[in-house]
């Protein structure tokens, strides 16, 4: 996933060096409305060993799209 512009600085984020998601592309985790669901992206998810991070930043920025540490948009709505 290519993090281009952030609420908060890619010197804050150490941890995407490390997601697994770094070599996807950035369309798998956001879906046009066409698309079929979330399920690669989860996959890919699934195997990262900084998602419970991804989810954090996802929380805490309050991102309203996409796929971050394996849970879509309303699935982190209802944390």
């Amino acid at each position: 996933m290519t993090l281009s512009a952030t609420p908060l600085g890619y010197d804050d984020m150490p941890w995407v060096d490390d997601a697994a998601c770094r070599a996807s592309s950035p369309d798998l985790f956001f879906p046009s409305a066409g698309r079929n669901g979330d399920r690669e992206a989860k996959a890919v998810c699934a195997r990262c060993p900084v998602r419970s991070e991804c989810l954090a930043y996802a929380l805490r920025t309050q991102q309203l799209d996409g796929v971050w540490g394996g849970m879509n948009s309303r699935e982190r709505g209802r944390l």
